[in-house]
């Protein structure tokens, strides 16, 4: 099983641009040529969050028409810069959205790796936090198939970084959820945005990792004084390849052309120098 993880693409309205410099809509449809040419193509793809930059009908109306071309099923979830109302309303045709009345969070069954979207989302904070009735909906979840292998998708990571401008608003309680993962043997990896970055550390047992943005990128530094400055690093998504008794491996696929392919091995397999 092939997922592809799409994640903070900001989208902005009417031809703005995204901190008056990236055209994020184009990056966005850059992105989604690239995984429709993929040979094979992913199974599914995940949007981790920050769809959109101010929460607006009209950015969501615009994202649609952005995604409408992906040739895959899609599930979304949403991130600080994103309205649960709003995203709602955009995305009524996606039944797993209405699954709880307050909160964005589902299971989808369809697939031989079982897929959770959790909503870590605060409204009006940069932040985001899993608080105890998400966790104990998470927990319920967990139970009725403790069996399956099972992927946890969410915007906010809920483990530090070193990015100090970012870290101060990743997702709170954290050591809660790390705990009942511990519980959930069947849980293998954890699949977040929010950083702008790919990042990857094994937590609490399992693989947690960060992807990064087909739009714009955090600078790295690793200074305690660090700046929260984005940097135009090569766009790029991430699909990650599953195995049943194989476990997860993830790829980092850069959006765009660079020159072409070329062979290094000749048809005898040998080394071309």
């Amino acid at each position: 099983m092939l997922i592809a993880q799409i994640t903070d693409t900001h989208i902005k309205a009417a031809g703005r641009l995204a901190y008056r410099t990236v055209d994020s809509a184009q990056k966005l449809r850059d992105c989604v040529a690239q995984l429709n040419a993929l040979n094979p193509r992913p199974d599914i793809a995940l949007c981790t969050g920050d769809l959109v930059d101010l929460g607006k009908a009209e950015e969501y109306a615009l994202l649609r028409e952005i995604l409408a071309p992906l040739a895959i099923p899609l599930y979304v979830i949403p991130g600080n810069h994103d309205d649960r109302a709003a995203l709602r309303a955009a995305f009524s045709d996606h039944a797993y959205l209405f699954s709880d009345a307050e909160f964005l969070h589902y299971a989808i069954e369809d697939y031989p790796l079982r897929l959770i979207g959790l909503d870590t989302t605060i409204p009006g904070e940069q932040g985001g936090e899993l608080c105890e009735r998400r966790l104990a909906w998470l927990d319920a979840q967990l139970r009725t198939a403790p069996d399956r292998p099972t992927a946890l998708f969410m915007h906010h990571p809920p483990f530090l970084t070193g990015l100090a401008n970012m870290d101060w608003q990743n997702c709170r309680n954290g050591d809660a959820l790390g705990a009942l993962v511990q519980r959930h043997p069947q849980v293998i990896c954890i699949l977040c945005g929010h950083v702008h970055r790919p990042i990857h550390t094994h937590w609490h047992g399992v693989t947690a990792s960060i992807a990064p943005s087909p739009s714009h990128s955090c600078v790295f530094d690793l200074r305690e004084d660090s700046s929260h400055d984005f940097v135009l690093e090569p766009p790029t998504c991430e699909v990650h390849y599953w195995r049943e008794g194989a476990g997860l491996v993830s790829h980092l696929v850069f959006i765009g052309d660079y020159g072409g392919r070329f062979p290094f091995y000749g048809a005898d397999r040998k080394l071309i120098d």
